[in-house]
């Protein structure tokens, strides 16, 4: 059923002059593209009510350029903001004919309105974040706001369950989120109408009350007013004074909060004092002088100007004490406060204002709007703000429903593993997919606002590493790691196990000091990371025993060699001397500290084995006590004045061309000093060697050990002994 030409004309006609009456720019041919576009889209379609279905779009459109006036461009979205859902246009046809800016913003009312369809509204707050966090322009919101608001008006005709669902809908969601976007009158007319059908008796009676004593309250009204009349005449303030009953849902609140009957609620009505001025100061002035003619509830004022609502509202509340004794709320405002007041938003395409603010926190979404508008310049400040008006309240989080319709908050950029685990544990841990709005998606997936998601399970399933690098919540990240960490415990058991193993096969243990020296000489940080290596195979363990079974080997070679070296040092020398002589006695020398021919030393009798020849130096003298003190015995090498005696050094270094040459010439060129015996062996840059030389005695020694350290290349020259 289509509209007749003439009234669709006339239709028309009225909403280009409503447009050019409250709004800056109208771009006709624009607005009368879009009506004729929507009205043949949905000349097929009826309404519940029996009217055709472009009533419906058109007088959204009304509200939006009327009530809620922002730009021409919410009015076209308005006109054609059912067209994607219910007709057989699509979005890209949109696009083409109207703009990408426009087709955004019906996409966004469109997906809005999807949102709620078979849901239950049981976490309003998260409801009306969710809204925020899918909207990125704010006339997506203000046309949803007038598609409500007709829809409440009109919704009679629809059936009683579809009444409540939709009229509880709109008092938890849309009522306080229009009150955020400072629409005064729209959050007051939705709380209505929804009270009307939410609870019907009590609605009809406060307004049966209400309606009876319409002629009382104009006539007190007017009592209360005239002598605050007068008195603002007399300083010559410009003034508008009207009284209003408050709206039924508020009256219906107090006498709930305060449990009291409809008698007992004094404060009925408000009279608003709105002052046609830009002297903010007016504002206390005229409070002044109402305080001077009624009596002020202290407890009852509000000062909004000074400090605004985070909705920008603004305006001076108080109560006081009226004729007859009744408590009348007294607010006082200027024009342009009362406009905001009223149309939020949409107001402050009229008014700019010139102070500054610092307030930058990102709930106060009005304090950003502001702050767009005092840093545009006046010429260019509409087609600023038009580009910066986005929406990044909430713009940090996410809200994703189940395939049950409940709810889920998650940070920004989440996937489906964040959601499993969001849902249970145990649905994270065995997560194997996900369907993101019915198609299966792969598990790294970015989510959106408004998606619904469905995991999908395996007992067979793990948590796989590679998601800790995509996952965004703590919760998913926590788990995923605990489970990271219990898969490598049991790897590193495994590598403990086999280590443990081979080292019993080759006959081989290891302290905690030496295993731990081992492992950094291997380069590893720790145990842990040697035991993963093994494991994962990337270590052969075969290979690290054998060269410490080499090395055991080796070290077990080293005090025989120092054995050979020593008898060949005493023997070289005619071994010891008893009380300066050779005696004969039987003595033999101490393996605790193994002297050798230029050590100084001391005999120990002991029993059953003759005289123990001890270095001086040796430890194990210290612990013997004073009464065995008469078994020290005075010992010495044999000495004269050309006797030498062999001595043993280890050399360490870097390797070189001509470094044995280098040793050689070093001992030989001090004191004619002869050689016994030189060995180097190399390995890799490194050398290790050892010489035998005679010396006279340690002094000698000594300087040939400085003259050999002076070598390029050599770093360590030590004294050939076992201790």
């Amino acid at each position: 059923m289509n509209i007749p030409p003439a009234k669709s004309k006339k239709m028309l006609e009225e909403l280009i002059e409503n447009c050019k009456k409250h709004l800056v720019n109208v771009n006709e041919e624009l607005i009368t593209k879009s009506f004729e576009f929507s009205l043949e889209a949905h000349k097929n379609d009826l309404r519940a009510s029996g009217e055709p279905y472009f009533t419906h779009p058109y007088e959204v459109a009304m509200i939006v350029a009327t009530e809620i006036p922002l730009d021409d461009i919410s009015v076209v979205s308005a006109l054609l903001h059912d067209v994607v859902e219910d007709t057989d246009f699509n979005l890209e046809i949109l696009v083409k004919q109207f703009g990408k800016e426009v087709a955004d913003i019906v996409d966004g009312v469109t997906k809005i309105s999807g949102l709620f369809k078979g849901q239950e509204i049981t976490q309003a707050e998260n409801y009306r974040k969710l809204l925020l966090s899918m909207v990125k322009d704010v006339r997506v919101i203000l046309v949803k706001f007038a598609d409500r608001l007709h829809n409440m008006r009109t919704l009679e005709f629809v059936n009683q369950d579809k009444q409540r669902r939709i009229a509880q809908e709109t008092l938890e969601i849309y009522a306080p989120f229009a009150n955020r976007f400072g629409l005064g009158r729209v959050k007051w007319e939705l709380e209505d109408l929804s009270f009307k059908y939410l609870n019907k008796e009590a609605y009809e009676e406060i307004a049966r009350k209400i309606k009876s004593k319409r002629k009382e309250r104009e006539a007190y009204i007017k009592k209360f007013s005239d002598p605050i009349v007068e008195k603002l005449e007399e300083y010559k303030i410009k003034y508008e004074i009207s009284g209003r009953a408050k709206h039924l849902y508020s009256i219906y609140r107090k006498m709930v909060r305060r449990n009291k009957p409809f008698e007992e609620i004094y404060d009925l009505f408000a009279i608003r004092v709105i002052l046609d001025t830009e002297d903010r100061n007016e504002c206390y002035t005229s409070l002044g002088i109402i305080n001077q003619i009624y009596i002020p509830i202290p407890d009852r004022f509000k000062d909004y100007i000074s400090i605004p609502k985070t909705n920008n509202y603004q305006s001076i509340h108080t109560t006081v004490v009226g004729p007859e004794g009744r408590l009348v709320e007294v607010q006082i405002r200027t024009k342009q406060m009362h406009d905001i007041a009223e149309r939020g938003v949409a107001a402050h395409w009229k008014y700019k204002e010139n102070k500054n603010t610092s307030d930058k926190e990102l709930e106060d979404w009005v304090n950003w709007i502001r702050d767009i508008f005092e840093n545009a310049s006046k010429e260019d400040a509409r087609k600023e703000i038009l580009e910066s008006f986005k929406l990044n309240l909430y713009q940090d989080e996410i809200y994703v429903f189940t395939p049950n319709g409940d709810l889920k908050r998650l940070p920004l950029n989440s996937t489906p593993v964040d959601f499993a685990f969001e849902i249970h544990g145990k649905v994270g841990f065995h997560c194997i997919g996900a369907k993101v709005n019915s198609k299966i998606v792969p598990l790294d997936t970015i989510l959106s606002s408004g998606d619904q998601v469905d995991i999908i399970t395996s007992k067979n399933q793990h948590p796989n590493k590679n998601w800790i690098k995509f996952v965004q919540t703590h919760k998913a990240k926590s788990a995923i790691r605990k489970w990271m960490n219990k898969e490598e415990d049991e790897i590193v058991a495994a590598g403990k196990d086999i280590w443990e193993r081979k080292a019993k096969k080759y006959k081989l243990s290891f302290s905690n000091q030496e295993f731990l020296k081992l492992v950094l000489s291997l380069r590893f940080d720790n145990a842990k990371q040697f035991f993963l290596s093994v494991a994962q195979n990337k270590t052969n363990v075969d290979d690290i025993l054998t060269s410490s079974l080499e090395k055991e080997k080796k070290d077990k070679t080293a005090p025989l060699e120092f054995e050979n070296f020593a008898k060949i040092a005493r023997d070289d020398v005619g071994g010891i001397l008893v009380d300066g002589k050779k005696s004969g006695l039987m003595y033999s020398y101490a393996k605790c500290c193994n002297p050798i021919p230029g050590d100084p030393v001391v005999g120990f009798i002991t029993t059953g084995e003759g005289i123990k020849i001890h270095r001086k130096t040796c430890s194990n003298l210290i612990h013997i006590s004073e009464k065995e003190s008469h078994k020290f015995v005075s010992v010495d090498w044999p000495s004269a004045e050309e006797s030498l005696f062999v001595a043993g050094l280890t050399i360490l270094g870097e390797d070189f061309p001509g470094l044995l040459n280098e040793i050689s010439h070093s001992i030989v060129s001090y004191k004619n000093t002869n050689i016994k015996s030189i060995n180097i062996n190399t390995k890799d840059s490194a050398f290790e060697g050892s010489v035998t030389v005679y010396v006279q005695n340690l002094e000698h020694l000594s300087r040939i050990t400085d003259r050999l350290k002076k070598i390029r290349g050599v770093y360590s020259v030590e004294r050939f002994e076992s201790a």
